[in-house]
């Protein structure tokens, strides 16, 4: 019973072990008829290759039946562990209850991604019903007493089993589920929280769905020149379409920015930016009061549980282990980043002249700015990040460091536009299936994430290897031509490329802590570290080739990105933290305090302004499109970026110390102590056993460019 769908970056919130209604009558599933379930892809054997999901035979209806099917055997495996009468043990109660649900999972795994991936009316309609219905069945199973009972049994007499490492750490896990989900709470609490967990599971379905229509909702169709003045060819041809004989310009984050950047149009970047900023924010598909309804329901439900907070709750097993600590670490940035920031905006309304300075202008004048201090012009790095390229030089990355290879295989996937690959390790063995969807299109949701059709496991020498995706959303171009990447693109394919490789290469046998499973403020640690072999001169040299010349990258060229690195740091650092902020704010809140809340806007800025934010700069994420904490895994944990760039600027000084970056020892360590360790042992634990020290801030802030920078005040 894995429990929980992982998607790394942005993890929809699906089944949360929590709390839960304990009575299966009053859960009652949708009816089955059993001669159409005969024919459902989900209960045939797939001879596809690699044993990914038959996409082309699936069917939206084939949902709900086989769902509904697989929750029924589902509830049989639980009876079945209830009713042996012998002693409970390791074998008949934590791994038979870790065997439990497999096909439940296979289902609920498609479904999710595909409902990510390519929605539509009908699938946004199951969301509704089908994330409820997992949450309250697998409360139902944390909050068995029964079966608590068992559990507890054995995880008392663990001084006395003969339990190998991975064993002792599944049965401290398990346990630590049941107990956190309110397993020894009073009927009374057990039933009020999962209602509660019922209701927050439709809620960030519903805020999901109301964010997808809003940004799909919002366009700018540009049919003038003077409308794409500013704009390079390749991003009009990427944007440019036939059929409305216009350039049109969505929400996507990475469209959103180049046009912000490139566009001379002052006017147009404006409506732009209010559009990306004012989604979900009014009317029909309004995310305000979901937002406040989620923290209000979090914070009672963590009451209920002891904690002063929902953020206490979270954080409990978290590296920052307190809000306070998380806070604290926040502001050591904010502090530098803010200052650094109103420098930033002096300078860039000194090249404005009389005209103020707004926040529609940052991105353009920043780059203008950029232009201005390291003579490096983004349309001029872009020919050099062709996307196949830089995906073969991220996979080189991989054999160099740990000895994998990726071998392109026909797979059909999900969308057309699916590519795969068969990783294998340094003995030639099959690790798993890696696949990537990396275009934006109106079906999908937006930003890029990491995640699973199926997960990892080695349990009685029954060895299934996971099917690992990556997914972005980069404008596609015409056909024909290429699709080139800005520089922080290709970061986020390295970071997303390294979640990847968390979940390939996991020898964990339990899937309950295998690949990206772990404190969120750790987990985002194996993604960051790749970002730093982005821009090392021994890197570039093996995929930033001229898509038309072949000519690697000039040294001269990859200087101007070295020096101009930190430029523009303080507004992305102060636009990141401010999130952070806002996010734990949201979730440090009592029943008290979440009660008063009326209007989530009036919330934010009441918190942004006791920060000192300056108007020019929005948060990364305003309250209504906050889907990592409202609609994801991310609830007081959008932090963990941040966090976790402590260890990776820390991590990657050691490769800098040893003067190789492919060091053999320092890069065995970080294979056998990270990528593939999973969640083994606690996460300062197996950093300290990669690094051999725990972490310095310093790094970080020194990355940043933040040290001996004066305060905000100053």
């Amino acid at each position: 019973m894995s429990c929980v769908l992982v998607s790394a970056c942005s993890s929809p919130e699906i089944y949360s072990p929590t709390g839960g209604d304990t009575s299966q009558a009053a859960n009652a599933l949708p009816t089955v008829d059993e001669a159409e379930l005969a024919d459902n892809p989900f209960r045939q054997d797939w001879q596809t290759p690699f044993g990914v999901p038959p996409f082309a035979e699936i069917e939206d209806d084939d949902y709900m039946p086989a769902i509904s099917k697989a929750i029924e055997e589902l509830r049989s495996e639980i009876s079945a562990i209830t009713a042996i009468t012998s002693e409970p043990t390791f074998e008949n109660t934590i791994l038979a209850l870790e065997l439990a649900g497999s096909p439940l999972d296979r289902v609920a795994y498609t479904f999710n991604n595909v409902s990510n991936t390519d929605s539509n009316d009908m699938l946004r309609e199951l969301e509704t019903q089908i994330f409820p219905l997992l949450t309250r069945e697998f409360d139902a199973i944390v909050l068995n007493q029964a079966l608590y009972e068992r559990v507890k049994t054995v995880y008392d007499a663990r001084d006395e089993l003969d339990l190998d490492e991975q064993q002792a750490r599944l049965l401290e896990l398990t346990h630590r589920r049941f107990v956190r989900a309110g397993a020894t709470f009073a009927p009374e609490v057990k039933e009020r929280v999962a209602e509660i967990n019922a209701e927050i599971s439709g809620l960030n379905t519903q805020f999901a769905q109301n964010l997808l229509l809003e940004t799909k909702g919002f366009t700018l169709e540009l049919k003038e020149e003077d409308e794409v003045a500013g704009l390079s060819d390749d991003f009009k041809s990427a944007i440019y379409d036939a059929d409305k004989k216009a350039w049109v310009v969505g929400l996507n984050r990475s469209a959103y920015e180049s046009f912000m950047v490139q566009s001379t149009n002052r006017e147009l970047r404006e409506r732009l930016f209010n559009g990306y900023r004012l989604r979900a924010s009014k009317g029909e598909y309004d995310n305000g009061p979901i937002a406040v309804k989620i923290a209000q329901l979090r914070a009672e439900r963590a009451a209920l549980m002891g904690y002063d907070s929902h953020a206490h709750y979270i954080l409990e097993y978290n590296m920052a282990k307190t809000p306070q600590g998380a806070e604290d670490f926040l502001l050591r940035v904010w502090r530098p980043a803010l200052a650094q920031a109103k420098q930033e905006r002096a300078d860039m309304q000194g090249m404005m002249g009389g005209t103020k300075f707004e926040a529609w202008d940052w991105w353009h004048q920043a780059e203008k700015l950029r232009l201005q201090r390291y003579a490096l012009d983004e349309n001029a790095t872009k020919p050099y990040f062709k996307l196949e390229n830089v995906q073969a030089g991220a996979h080189a990355m991989a054999g160099k460091l740990f000895g994998l290879s990726f071998e392109h295989v026909p797979v059909e996937g999900w969308n057309p536009l699916v590519v795969s690959f068969d990783v294998k390790d340094e003995a030639g063995e099959h690790l798993g299936l890696f696949m990537t969807d990396m275009f934006a299109r109106d079906s999908k949701r937006g930003g890029a994430w990491m995640s699973s059709y199926r997960g990892t496991s080695n349990i009685n020498g029954d060895r299934i290897r996971p099917l690992i995706t990556n997914n972005m959303n980069l404008p596609q171009p015409p056909e024909g031509e290429p699709a080139l990447m800005r520089y922080s693109d290709v970061e986020t394919l390295f970071h997303e490329f390294g979640h990847a490789l968390h979940g390939l290469m996991t020898q964990i046998d339990y899937p309950t802590f295998s690949g990206v499973d772990g404190p969120r403020d750790y987990t985002e640690f194996p993604a960051q570290i790749l970002e730093h072999w982005v821009s090392q001169p021994e890197m570039l040299a093996m995929y930033a080739k001229h898509y038309q010349t072949g000519e690697v990258i000039p040294i001269e060229l990859v200087e101007k990105i070295r020096v101009a690195a930190n430029h523009n740091q303080g507004f992305k650092t102060t636009e990141y933290v401010a999130a952070s902020l806002l996010d734990l704010a949201w979730h440090s809140l009592s029943v008290e305090e979440a009660q008063q809340i009326t209007e989530a806007r009036a919330f934010e800025r009441e918190v942004l302004e006791s920060y000192g934010l300056i108007d020019e700069i929005e948060p990364r994420y305003r309250s209504q499109y906050f889907s990592h904490i409202f609609a994801g895994g991310y609830s007081a944990g959008y932090y963990a970026y941040l966090w976790s760039e402590i260890l990776d600027a820390d991590g990657f000084t050691a490769f800098k110390q040893a003067e190789d970056i492919w060091d053999p020892e320092l890069a065995g360590r970080l294979k056998r102590w990270v990528y593939e360790a999973g969640g083994l042992r606690p996460a300062d634990e197996l950093y300290r056993n990669f690094r051999g020290q725990d972490p310095s801030i310093e790094p970080l802030l020194e990355g940043r460019g933040f040290i001996d920078t004066p305060s905000p005040d100053a």
